[in-house]
């Protein structure tokens, strides 16, 4: 039984092996870099950081991106009804043709209803 889990032990072992000695080498090494107020500053490109962390967004961004969500998984349920098509036609008569018809409709009432409400008009 134990024989079974040797091989583990050992990985276990060396991996907890490489993690200590990595850490230790870093402290013996780590100790000659000197410290300085600049070194220690957030950027050492040169220019002092100002200002917020995170930028605000303009709230039709995240609208923006919601709509190509909704309308990008549409193509998702498309895809693969197209390929079967012809074959669900033959053996379903149109009841595909038209289920498929009804969703496509109802995406674009919600399409429609988007662009009169000026939600892709970036200058709005």
């Amino acid at each position: 039984m134990i024989k079974d889990y040797l091989p583990i032990l050992i990985q276990a072992v060396v991996a907890i092996g490489f993690a200590a000695s990595a850490l230790v080498v870093s402290i013996i090494l780590g100790k000659a870099g000197k410290r300085n107020p600049t070194k220690d500053t957030a950027y050492e490109c040169g220019m002092l950081p100002e200002g917020n962390a995170q930028p605000r967004f303009s709230v039709k961004f995240y609208q923006v991106a919601m709509l190509f969500i909704l309308f990008d998984i549409e193509i998702v349920f498309m895809y693969p009804w197209a390929v079967v098509f012809r074959e669900f036609v033959r053996a379903h008569h149109p009841v595909i043709f038209w289920s498929m018809l009804s969703f496509v409709s109802i995406l674009t009432v919600g399409y429609v209803y988007a662009i009169k409400k000026g939600a892709l008009d970036w200058k709005k």
